[in-house]
């Protein structure tokens, strides 16, 4: 439960459930507190059926794709306790060989199995070999077969014709956030630009230089529309807080208060609009969005506008609450319930904000089920349980809860601090238990523009050098592993490894 500081600090928030134009009554702190009843409460009609606007044949195949990748990397611990436990034995790197092959997939570095009777399995080392070809290999597969059939330039067409040019989300960098746009939001993740951060604090010099990029764009290629065309850029924050655990199980870099996740995601926003409009004289062409995410079941709720037109910390809508209010009407009943709701709570807002605002939060319908389907209403591990870091440029492949802690960077020193909240999470999660701290280094590189693999490269090496450096106890103590890799992301290329600590040469199974 939230203090009793915390409650007083909490006000109004707009309920869908009351009577159009009238804000409910419950306070942010009470919402947060009875989310976890209200999912339990739930349960036995949704089991009884399906909400009339989900997906369920999308949740089916998103189930699968979630059990089978993280499978592959869940396998790897109870596979190293099975050929720990046979090195002393006369047929030792054959029969590892062999079971490492039919659990993982992969073979093992002949080199750790053969030097383990000197001294000792070296299982730091062979975790991470088996978490970087894991990763690999999922990469491999994303690349050659895709990801979903969300169709780009239809859901480019319906944001065009809502208003927008450009959705540039930057949510939370927690792993429980990873699958917001896939998963949360149902959105073709090609067709958003996700920038992840720590308490979703994202760096508004980047974001300008995002800005002028799409901005020159357009003006010189009309993509994705002309200069002339009133479109603007949308740029929207995803906080987070735990309904379960509110106390603990928040955004650990706003001290897990929902609060000041919110408001810090808030203040960011107005700071980046502020930026543009002193630089370039044209801070209307910016929208914002703040969005709040329970990283236990996935619901979102989307915060409205003042009387004054700018963000109410205040006032939001639930998704869940939606859900629950339209789960026995028709589609059509359902679409028009939640339009109503969201022209009510939206004072002048546009009608192309207030358009894709119904559409988040009905895309938000099919994960709500899935979440409550599939696990059986709130996740299991509402903590964190990501299975490596990623630092770079990239990634665009890792759309699972969970799965990764991204640090967005191009230097270690200008995402210090993201990266220590990384590397505290993993002395939780591997380092207590002996096990190192997987980082993946990757860049992803543009290969038409002259050099640009080379100057990825040297990223790489100086990202790693600096890693090191920097968590020197963990590297010396083999408590930190790094996998080196860059990408062709113009081409559309699969990742190419450079190094990897683990091992002194890349070999050929490594690409």
């Amino acid at each position: 439960m939230l203090s009793s500081r915390r409650r007083q600090s909490r006000s109004i928030s707009w309920s869908p459930s009351a009577p159009a134009g009238r804000p409910g009554a419950r306070t942010l702190a009470a919402d947060v507190a009875a989310k976890t009843g209200n999912v339990r409460a739930n349960l036995a009609s949704v089991q009884s059926g399906r909400h009339p606007l989900s997906n369920a044949t999308e949740n089916a195949q998103l189930f699968d794709y979630e059990q089978h990748t993280k499978a592959a990397f869940d396998t790897i611990v109870p596979t190293l306790k099975q050929i720990s436990g046979l090195q002393h034995e006369a047929d030792f790197e054959r029969r590892s060989q062999e079971l490492a092959q039919k659990q993982l997939g992969f073979e093992l570095p002949a080199d750790i199995l053969a030097d383990a009777w000197v001294t000792q399995l070296d299982m730091r080392r062979l975790f991470a070999w088996c978490v970087f070809q894991t990763y690999q290999r999922f990469c491999d597969d994303f690349f050659a077969n895709g990801f979903m059939s969300r169709t780009e330039t239809e859901f480019q067409a319906f944001l065009i014709d809502c208003g927008f040019h450009t959705l540039d989300i930057s949510p939370c960098a927690d792993g429980r956030l990873a699958h917001v746009i896939s998963y949360v939001l149902r959105l073709p993740q090609r067709a958003v630009r996700r920038k992840s951060y720590a308490g979703a604090m994202f760096d508004i010099e980047d974001s300008i230089e995002k800005w002028t990029e799409t901005e020159l764009q357009r003006f010189r290629e009309g993509k994705p529309t002309t200069a002339d065309i009133p479109t603007r850029y949308l740029k929207t924050v995803v906080y987070h807080f735990s309904s379960g655990d509110p106390d603990h199980e928040g955004c650990a870099a706003h001290g897990s208060d929902a609060g000041r996740a919110a408001q810090g995601g808030l203040d960011r926003l107005k700071a980046f609009q502020t930026a543009v409009e002193n630089s370039f004289c044209c801070g209307a062409s910016i929208d914002l969005m703040l969005i709040g995410m329970d990283t236990d079941n996935d619901a979102i709720r989307i915060h409205m506008p003042d009387r004054h037109g700018e963000i109410d910390l205040k006032r939001y809508l639930d998704a869940a609450d939606l859900y629950d209010a339209t789960l026995s009407m028709r589609a059509t009943q359902a679409e028009e319930y939640v339009a109503e709701q969201v022209r009510h709570a939206a004072g002048e807002m546009s009608d192309g904000m207030q358009r894709l605002m119904s559409y988040l939060l009905i895309n938000n319908f099919s994960q709500i089920e899935y979440v409550r389907q599939y696990h059986d209403g709130r996740y299991r591990d509402i903590g964190h349980a990501e299975r490596f870091i990623g630092a770079g440029i990239g990634f665009e492949e890792v759309q699972l809860r969970n799965l990764t802690y991204f640090a967005y960077m191009q230097t270690v020193e200008e995402a210090a601090a993201d990266l220590d909240v990384g590397i505290k999470i993993f002395s939780k999660l591997n380092v207590s238990h002996g096990l190192p701290v997987p980082v993946v280094v990757r860049f992803d590189y543009h290969g038409h523009v002259p050099g640009a693999r080379e100057r990825a490269i040297e990223r790489c090496q100086r990202v790693d050098a600096a890693l090191c450096d920097r968590y020197a106890d963990l590297a010396d103590s083999g408590l930190l592993h790094t996998l080196q890799v860059v990408r062709d992301c113009h081409a559309g290329e699969r990742i190419e490894v450079i190094g990897t600590s683990v091992k002194d040469e890349v070999t050929e199974e490594a690409h």
